[in-house]
């Protein structure tokens, strides 16, 4: 009897206006008053129009600021040319290399418990914390003429400072943890169930990499691939210290920028600096659809 006494009382459902007066407390709870948020907002965009859309919209006006011919006659030198060559070459050496060494840290580092492994994180973000001009000194005590390696290699007439190979060690150490720090936290997420169930079906072990890991985090390689490269283009500090500055042979784009505004040939300087804020655009645009992908990885595998 007591049962169906309790069964026929019910608590009065609140109703529509109470519900909506509870919703919009909460909300008055998590945002601030309009006039704050008009203020926070208009300092922000302040902010990035000062330091970010006006220089680079300078860097444009100040290219094209003789016309268009004189703009592409100014790319169209021998010493342009050869700056585009090598960076272009040069960030595909060090972005090859850091492709390489990323995924097997990344594999290393979540797939395997090992001692050393937290070294070896520290190590991957060592580049974060050391100036690039000191990365660059360091390659000049290893490889200069007074360096360790330095008279072997005058011996065997290796060159690697003053030369591509120089730019290019130089360059893949200051950006070989984009690839890796890139990957380690999406193969962590993902774990190891996947390639367990690959090689308990037989399944060797280039197999469930090809087949199983890789497709899996294709999205986190591409995002670590473009940031390498887009700061392997535009490395200045360890490229200056080991490059030589050799006209029209180990200058790189930064590099040729530096020199030619210094020269008071700005519509050149100004030219070369287009190129390379194009490619921060670039990176921008393509770094925005990488992370909607990532995105949306990450929400189906939480469903």
């Amino acid at each position: 009897m007591t049962m169906q006494i309790a069964d026929s009382v019910s608590l009065p459902a609140p109703d529509a206006k109470a519900r909506a007066h509870a919703a919009a407390a909460r909300d008055n709870l998590r945002t601030e008053p309009r006039a704050v948020r008009v203020v926070i907002i208009a300092l922000a965009m302040i902010f990035l129009t000062v330091f970010v859309v006006l220089p680079l919209a300078l860097v444009f006006a100040q290219a094209f600021s003789k016309g268009i011919l004189a703009y592409f006659a100014a790319l169209a030198e021998a010493e342009a040319l050869s700056a585009i060559k090598l960076t272009l070459l040069v960030a595909a050496i060090s972005v090859g290399l850091n492709l390489v060494f990323g995924l097997v840290a990344a594999w290393a580092i979540a797939k395997f418990e090992f001692r050393g492994k937290t070294f070896l994180i520290t190590l991957i973000d060592l580049p974060f914390s050391v100036s690039p001009v000191i990365s660059g000194l360091v390659f000049v005590l290893l490889f200069g003429a007074q360096g360790y390696f330095g008279s072997w290699l005058r011996d065997h007439d290796i060159q690697i400072l003053f030369a591509v190979p120089g730019i290019a060690l130089a360059t893949t150490f200051v950006t070989f943890p984009f690839v890796a720090r890139a990957l380690i936290p999406l193969m962590q997420e993902q774990g190891t169930q996947e390639e367990e169930a690959a090689i308990s079906l037989g399944a060797s072990g280039l197999q469930t990499f090809f087949r199983v890991t890789l497709p899996n985090i294709k999205w986190g390689v591409l995002y670590g691939v473009l940031l390498c490269n887009a700061r392997a283009m535009g490395e200045f500090g360890a490229v200056s210290v080991v490059s030589g500055h050799i006209r029209g042979d180990t200058n790189t784009m930064p590099l040729l920028v530096e020199i030619l505004y210094n020269e008071y040939q700005f519509v050149a300087a100004f030219a070369i600096a287009s190129l390379l804020a194009m490619l921060a655009l670039i990176t921008l645009i393509a770094k925005t659809v990488l992370e909607n992908h990532l995105d949306e990885g990450h929400d189906a595998s939480d469903h």
